[in-house]
């Protein structure tokens, strides 16, 4: 098969690397990708939102699967504008629809469609602008923490979480007057669920699905849970206390309930469902929907996939998943993220990287990176992530620590206390 991937972070290149794996796969294209992907495949310098460029690689090379990787193009409609071309509509995509997207592109709608098919979350209420005064009562009857979450899509900056009352009321009024731009029209304020998260990831064709290894991933750029949150700083894979009984809550008080409110919405999904959980008191209560992998989950999640992942792929465009045997790595994996220095602040780009050569016993992930000649230099604040495989998390992380000391660029910074909270 002749696969297109689009994106160009730590997310694709995990993709890549797991259908560079398979027997089935002739070339893997990603557009535009990174320095990693480029060992694996082949970069084209195409914006993940240029659907005509990505229409005139499809045809010109031949490609007949495509795999959307962030949220931005699926939001836009990518799966939509293939179905609706003459040229494109028989080349499957993985990725939901325009409609199916909003379950990430807008907070609003999720919520609505949890309350509508009685799956677990907070209570909520939803205001816009002229809803101000009437928002701001609605934070005075909730108990702190209060959380704010602007409705559209805001680069990761948009959810607010306040202890004090009247900056939540502040912060409420700042959104809804357009601190976040179109994303901040609605905001969405919800119920603080105290606990303890975790990640649930789900393939599925529009009828059966799979899920996926889970995952728990650290946000916040300081040790301990301290400081801004980040696109994320490492994550863990399996959870120790997702076990048995917990994921069958997971199953059949979220999942299918899920998938069966897709059906019933008529939306046409055929990708993952990334579900943001938090675990109260042994009871799975959801946080947010997202309508693709998480990153830095993706290179956590995937190396522990041990069924051939573009044979996965197809089953999902054929709707055949529910007739395949999904095998899994019992191992932990661990991934730890070095970032640049600022980070999750203003950053400097284009700094060397080197002493990726004397990586051993890790995978190498790339995320903000890009090839220079015979140099590989950053390009983002996330820069690379180091995965490791362990018989537990503590031998995974050793491997992943030992190997990130190795990796050097100018300002680099990662968290020493991945999975602290775990152990």
């Amino acid at each position: 098969m002749r696969i297109l991937i689009i994106g160009g972070g730590g997310r694709e290149h995990a993709l890549a690397w797991k259908m560079a794996q398979s027997p089935h796969l002739e070339k893997v294209f990603i557009a535009p990708g990174n320095a990693g992907t480029a060992e694996v495949g082949t970069n084209v310098a195409i914006p993940v939102d240029d659907f005509e460029g990505i229409k005139k690689l499809v045809l010109d090379e031949g490609i007949n699967l495509v795999v959307v990787g962030p949220e931005v193009p699926l939001v836009a409609g990518v799966a939509d504008f293939f179905k609706e071309d003459a040229e494109l509509k028989e080349i499957p995509v993985i990725g939901p629809d325009k409609k199916g997207a909003e379950l990430e592109g807008s907070k609003d709608f999720a919520k609505m469609f949890m309350h509508e098919y009685n799956i677990p979350s907070g209570s909520f209420r939803t205001f816009i602008n002229y809803t101000i005064p009437e928002g701001q009562q609605y934070l005075a009857t909730l108990q702190p923490p209060y959380v704010l979450k602007a409705d559209g899509l805001a680069a990761g900056k948009g959810v607010l979480i306040i202890d004090n009352l009247e900056e939540a009321q502040q912060e409420l009024a700042s959104m809804l007057n357009g601190k976040f731009g179109e994303a901040s029209r609605k905001v969405v304020v919800e119920e603080f669920l105290k606990g303890i998260e975790l990640s649930v990831f789900v393939l599925t064709d529009g009828e059966g699905y799979v899920i996926l290894p889970e995952a728990k991933d650290y946000k916040r750029i300081g040790e301990g849970d301290t400081g801004l949150n980040t696109g994320g700083m490492g994550a863990v894979s399996p959870v120790l206390f997702a076990d048995d009984e917990f994921m069958k809550k997971v199953e059949d008080r979220i999942v299918k309930p899920t998938i069966e409110g897709l059906k019933s919405e008529e939306i046409d999904y055929k990708g993952f469902i990334f579900i943001g959980l938090m675990n109260r008191d042994g009871d799975p209560y959801v946080i947010e929907y997202n309508v693709r992998m998480g990153d830095p989950e993706s290179e956590v999640v995937l190396p522990r996939i041990k069924t051939d992942f573009v044979e996965l792929m197809k089953a999902t465009a054929e709707k055949r998943l529910s007739k395949m045997e999904v095998e899994f790595d019992s191992r932990t994996v661990t991934t730890v993220m070095l970032v640049s220095g600022g980070y999750p602040g203003s950053y400097e780009k284009g700094k060397e990287i080197t002493g990726l050569d004397k990586v051993d016993g890790s995978v190498v992930f790339h995320a903000g990176t890009k090839p220079d000649g015979d140099r590989t230099l950053t390009s983002g604040g996330r820069v690379i992530a180091v995965s490791s495989y362990g018989n537990s998390m503590k031998e995974a992380l050793e491997k992943s620590y030992v190997n990130a000391e190795k990796i050097e660029f100018e300002g680099k910074y990662y968290r020493r206390d991945i999975g602290f909270d775990l152990q």
